[in-house]
Parts: structure tokens; C-alpha cells; sequence
């Protein structure tokens, strides 16, 4: 960008490439057409792009314009947080919508008593939970979601983390499995078809390495991009299911599931929750993250 650019055409940039376009961001802006029209033809020399394209009836960001979207949003938000001040907070007076990526078994798990706890304080507020993806980390960093909530893995320079709780792996069966009658053994284990939740769906992980350190090998009949598809699967089949026992065995004890401990040495699971860096100092999301911690060790204090 030129270095003598109006701050202001920042504004009008990211609400462009919001809306792609030019009534759409005329309207937020509260500006006239012809207004808006110069504005962008601003921005075009200014970043020498144009930016939006027509595309048929519509408009399409350049792919220039798409790489400095999320940087675009970012000093906005950070330039408008300069300039607000900011009120004490009453969770009881926001009004407000908060995006949650995570499992849907966690959904079922954590969801309700979170939603009781937040309604109990600020009713104004709304949860959206939205599926885990390949890229939660851009989900974070593009707004489209708040928090998400899974095991921990690789996470980017610009999320935050904050480790909630760690939970054990245990089997899941559908009752009566032969699985069940006598000792459980490394060997018995191994020999029985699997059903594993992965939601790149790899079929090889923590329990495969474990099995192989024994010089045994199980054979995955299925891979599920859920733990609740895995149980739901486990409960009409043979197949032997893994999951978290804090996190998951409610949903399979209302599934009829038998859970038992794996007879491995495993890795336990790091469940965390992490949020963009811009998010650290917003009172009202730091108040969700609280209350999603509270409910998460009263989940593994049960």
C-alpha cells in the first residue's frame, strides 16, 4: 500500500471484500454508489489491483485481494479497538453470537451445560457450534469462528491455547461382544476389527504404534471423521471402537456401549481450547473461555 493512504480506505477495503460488493458495502457504509464506486477505484490504484472483479452479475475478489483479506480485517479490528472505549462488562447486558468449532460428540457432551451456564448469566448470548475442519487455525484467523475445542495438535503462530483438560483412551463395544468374555489381552485386542474416528481419516495412530511395539497388528475395517459416528457404529456392529472416557462415555452409555480399558500403553488425550491472538483482551470473550473451562473440569471431576 502507499504510504500516504488514507486509513479510511482500510475500512471501506475490508468491508468490500466482506460483502464483494459495491451496493452491499455502500449500504454498511452508509454511503451513495457513485460514493462507494470512487472509493474502490481509490483502493485499486492505491494497491495497484482491482481488487473486484465482475463475474457475470456479481463481483469476485482477485486473488491478491483474497491473500490480504484476513490482514486487512485484522488492523481494522485492531484500529477500532484503539479508539472504543471500553464500558465495565455485565455478561447479563451482551448481546452477542459466539461461533464454537469442535466434535459433534463433544457438542453433545459439553454443549448442554454450557449453554446452561451462559444462559443463566447472559441470555442475550448465542452459541453456534460448527464441525472441526482440516484448517481451524484459518477459521480462527478469518473470524469465522470464535474458539474451537479438540485434542490438541499443530496450532499456528497467531492462536492462543489453553489446555482444558487431558482425558484416557478406553474401548467401546457393543454389549454382549465376544470381545468381553475372559481376559483382554494385547492379542484379543488386536484380532478384532476396528472402527477408528479420524477426521482426515487416517486409519494408523497411537494405538497401531502401541500394537506394533508388541509386534502385533489390528486391521481398521473403517474409518469415521467422528467419535459419534465411531460409537453409532460400534453399537449396530462387531467393531471395536476407541474413545475418551470423560469426554465420550456419556454418549455411549446412552448408545447401551460396554467400555473397557484398553490393555495398551497409550498416550493420554490433550483436549484444549484456542482462539486468535487479536481475541485475548476482549472481555467478553475471555468470559466464554472461562465458562467453557468451568465446565470442561466439572466434566472430569464427575
Amino acid at each position: 500500500m502507499h504510504s500516504r493512504l488514507d486509513l479510511n480506505l482500510l475500512v471501506a477495503l475490508d468491508v468490500l471484500l466482506d460483502e464483494e460488493s459495491v451496493s452491499g458495502a455502500a449500504y454498511r457504509l452508509h454511503l451513495s454508489g457513485p460514493a462507494m464506486s470512487r472509493t474502490l477505484a481509490r483502493i485499486r490504484r492505491a494497491l495497484g489491483d482491482p481488487v473486484l472483479v465482475r463475474s457475470g452479475r456479481a463481483m469476485a475478489p482477485t486473488p491478491y485481494a483474497l491473500s490480504i483479506k484476513p490482514e486487512v480485517r485484522e488492523i481494522v479490528e485492531r484500529a477500532g479497538a484503539l479508539f472504543r472505549t471500553r464500558p465495565d462488562f455485565d455478561p447479563d447486558r451482551l448481546e452477542r453470537s459466539f461461533s464454537l468449532l469442535t466434535d459433534d460428540t463433544l457438542v453433545a457432551v459439553l454443549g448442554p451445560r454450557l449453554l446452561d451456564r451462559v444462559r443463566r448469566v447472559a441470555p442475550g448470548v448465542s452459541l453456534r457450534f460448527l464441525p472441526e475442519g482440516r484448517e481451524d487455525h484459518r477459521a480462527l484467523r478469518e473470524g469465522l469462528a470464535d474458539i474451537a475445542i479438540a485434542v490438541v495438535g499443530e496450532s499456528a503462530s497467531d492462536t492462543r491455547i489453553e489446555p482444558l483438560l487431558t482425558d484416557d483412551n478406553v474401548g467401546v463395544v457393543r454389549r454382549g461382544h465376544p470381545l468381553l468374555d475372559g481376559a483382554l489381552t494385547p492379542e484379543r485386542y488386536a484380532a478384532a476389527d476396528h472402527v477408528t474416528a479420524s477426521r482426515r481419516g487416517l486409519a494408523h495412530g497411537p494405538i497401531d504404534e502401541a500394537l506394533t511395539s508388541l509386534g502385533l497388528t489390528r486391521r481398521v475395517v473403517v474409518s469415521v471423521p467422528t467419535f459419534s459416528a465411531a460409537l453409532l457404529m460400534a453399537a449396530h456392529t462387531d467393531l471395536v471402537a476407541r474413545c475418551g472416557r470423560s469426554l465420550h462415555t456419556p454418549l455411549a452409555r446412552r448408545l447401551d456401549l460396554a467400555v473397557f480399558d484398553i490393555p495398551l500403553d497409550l498416550p493420554r488425550l490433550p483436549v484444549a481450547q484456542t482462539w486468535h491472538a487479536r481475541h485475548d483482551a476482549d472481555p467478553a470473550h475471555r468470559w466464554l473461555r472461562r465458562e467453557i473451562g468451568h465446565v470442561a473440569r466439572a466434566l472430569t471431576a464427575n
